[in-house]
């Protein structure tokens, strides 16, 4: 006697389980262009690494004999793989079982891919494609009951924020608790034209609130490009799977580790004649931020996440020498570089990152502080400006600031954490203080100006008197900057630096002080 009719059973029941929810509905599904969840797997992990768990968990029909007759896989498959070689944990909707209702799924899985995550201490990959959350009311004939809604795994969930990079990645008509999930990680994508996100989708909307909108008004690309509810748009699904390798490659597989050295191809002591003269002798013109990043940074090594959020703050990874580090920019063609309530919530919660992950931090300053303004004011800019300064201020990896221009008021103060060990090279364009001159001119003497016969000339004389002292090289005689240093320099002196940034690493390896939250 053998166990081989078993095995065979076994593997019935997981050739049944792979055709999902039925070549019908597997068609109908990629008529929309969009993969299968086994597709996108496939497409997501390295060739031939994936190893299901739960594979046969679904739903059975029986005949009087106990013979199975009918089979619903589970509309949420899982397992581990490989991603740039190192192992994963992914979990994914299957929408042609119940549109990835959790009527059609069994919650268990969902809970076993984040306890993976969570007790391997591997990243977690959703490919999230359908609601996750309670199903369709008519669930309730059939249960007899309602219920105290409980989001699964939730514990497991905030728990892996603070141990694990997550990614998610909305792969569809994402609502309910898909859309939380999507939300609660490190990194999310979502696809142009197939990929919509709500709290609630538009039959409901239209309901509770008389709104009628289509799948797209409501939540597609141009919803959310900027809205700050995910941080890239993909152009297709196998470049939302090629934005998370890339994402992961440079965070460790969890905070216990160090992030991940490349080898370097890139030149150390590189130095760009563009720099030189990138920044404008005006001070009132602004720069392409994303054409100076590559003349200090590793070759091809850019990745940014939330461009369209909060656009005066770029934030993107970089290496320097291989080394992975978070980068802080300003992009002064969005209201100046200045800090908005939401470049400030971008910039608290990217330094967040880093520092959960242990990523120094290269910050390249051109910061002319908080927007002014009414609509600013409404917003409360200047609580969310104070929370993006605390976080710079509790972050431990190591920092170093690059001030290429304007450093003025708050916002610019808080760039980085005066009060330590502050590790900062200006270029000769900086220019700093609590006001911009030409403002404070203004403000200063204006008791002089309004006296004045000749007001306009005054001005330009207290100008002409203000420019000679403005001068970085007055700040450096007083220690008040620490170097002045040529542009061209930039790249050498960052790859000695983060040499030694790496050395401190291993003394801050574990979880973070505080936790990270979405």
């Amino acid at each position: 006697m053998s166990w081989e009719p078993e095995i065979k059973e076994l593997r019935y029941r997981e050739e049944l389980a792979r055709k999902m929810g039925g070549e019908e509905r597997v068609n109908k599904h990629k008529s929309f262009g969009k993969l299968t969840v086994r597709e996108r797997i496939d497409s997501l992990l390295d060739d031939g690494t994936f190893h299901e768990t739960g594979a046969i968990a679904g739903k059975g029909k029986y005949d009087e004999n106990g013979q199975l007759i009918d089979f619903t896989p589970a509309n949420f498959i899982l397992g581990t793989g490989r991603v740039n070689r190192r192992k994963v944990v992914v979990g994914g909707d299957d929408f042609t079982v119940r549109g990835g209702a959790a009527d059609g799924a069994i919650h268990g899985k969902q809970v076993y891919a984040e306890r993976l995550a969570h007790d391997l201490q591997i990243p977690i990959v959703r490919l999230v494609d359908g609601t996750g959350g309670g199903g369709s009311v008519k669930t309730l004939d059939s249960s007899g009951h309602t219920y105290v809604p409980v989001n699964p795994a939730w514990d497991l969930v905030v728990s892996n924020m603070e141990r694990v990079p997550v990614v998610a990645a909305c792969l569809g008509s994402v609502a309910g608790l898909g859309a939380a999930r999507v939300a609660a990680s490190h990194f999310s994508v979502m696809v142009e034209d197939t990929s919509q996100l709500f709290v609630a989708g538009p039959p409901v909307v239209k309901f509770g609130m008389g709104q009628d909108l289509t799948k797209e008004e409501l939540g597609g690309i141009q919803v959310h490009k900027s809205s700050g509810a995910v941080d890239n748009i993909a152009q297709s699904e196998e470049d939302a799977f090629a934005q998370i390798r890339s994402f992961l490659s440079y965070l460790p597989s969890s905070v216990w580790q160090l992030p991940p050295v490349a080898e370097a191809e890139d030149d150390t002591a590189r130095r760009e004649e563009k720099l030189i003269s990138f920044i404008p002798k005006n001070r009132r013109s602004p720069y392409k931020i994303r054409e100076l990043l590559p003349l200090i940074f590793d070759q091809d090594s850019i990745f940014e996440m939330g461009r369209y959020y909060g656009g005066g703050t770029v934030t993107c990874f970089a290496r320097l020498d291989g080394h992975p580090v978070g980068v802080l920019a300003p992009d002064p063609f969005v209201n100046g570089g200045g800090l908005t309530s939401e470049s400030s919530e971008k910039l608290e919660r990217f330094v967040d990152l880093c520092q959960t992950f242990h990523l120094p931090i290269v910050n390249l300053v051109d910061q002319p502080g908080m927007v002014i303004g009414l609509p600013s004011e409404k917003k409360g800019t200047i609580r969310k400006g104070v929370r993006a300064i605390s976080a710079v201020y509790q972050a431990k990896v190591p920092m170093v600031e690059i001030i290429m221009r304007r450093v003025f008021g708050v916002g610019g103060a808080g760039m980085s954490n005066g009060h330590g060990l502050n590790q900062r090279y200006a270029w000769p364009s900086g220019d700093w203080g609590s006001l911009p001159v030409e403002g404070g001119v203004h403000v200063a003497y204006r008791r002089e100006l309004e006296a004045s016969e000749n007001p306009e000339e005054l001005l330009n004389e207290l100008l002409e008197r203000m420019e000679s002292i403005r001068s970085p090289f007055r700040t450096a005689e007083a220690f008040g900057v620490e170097e002045i240093i040529d542009p061209r320099e930039t790249r050498p002196l960052l790859c000695e630096w983060v040499k030694d940034a790496y050395e401190l690493l291993p003394q801050q390896l574990g979880p973070s002080h505080h936790g990270m939250r979405p």
